[in-house]
């Protein structure tokens, strides 16, 4: 049996943004950042072109999922210890004793539970087979995505057999 799949990875496929993360229930990092670069892979049949994906058009649906993202504060809405209050104008954020004001229009609420590099590859990972079923009508069998966060660290999240 034959396996295809096509699999991106450049300079334009990066992201800044701030974020902690917390490691039991008493120990949080500090608020720092990353200029993260991802790669992708996406696995499936053949179109009627012969390609799993156009490259330039899986290069744009994953630069929209990233453009979300670029120079925010990501944080956890799903996390069971940090509290967040969202209003129009801003976020608040508690862990303990620790708090933290943002403007609202400067931070992500994303539905994980911690933004570790891991879970923050999976996030991207969904948005990107999101937004290829909805704007370009692809049914991948996996879609994998490596999230480095400085140079030799990475996670990689691959959701298959969807």
């Amino acid at each position: 049996m034959e396996h295809y799949w096509v699999r991106i990875a450049d300079e334009s496929l990066v992201f800044s943004a701030a974020h902690f993360i917390t490691y039991g229930k008493e120990v949080c990092e500090s608020l720092h950042g990353h200029n993260y670069r991802v790669k992708a892979r996406v696995r499936g049949p053949l179109d009627e072109n012969q390609c799993v994906v156009d490259f330039a058009a899986l290069r744009e649906a994953l630069r929209a999922v990233l453009s979300d993202l670029d120079h925010r504060t990501l944080l956890p809405a799903a996390h069971p210890l940090i509290h967040l209050a969202a209003g129009s104008q801003e976020v608040e954020a508690r862990f303990g004793d620790r708090r933290w004001v943002f403007p609202r229009a400067d931070c992500v609420l994303l539905p994980i539970a911690n933004t570790t590099a891991e879970l923050l590859a999976r996030y991207l990972a969904a948005r990107l087979l999101e937004v290829l079923r909805e704007r370009l009508a692809i049914r991948p069998t996996s879609v994998e995505i490596e999230l480095e966060e400085c140079f030799g660290q990475s996670a990689v999240c691959e959701l298959r057999d969807l």
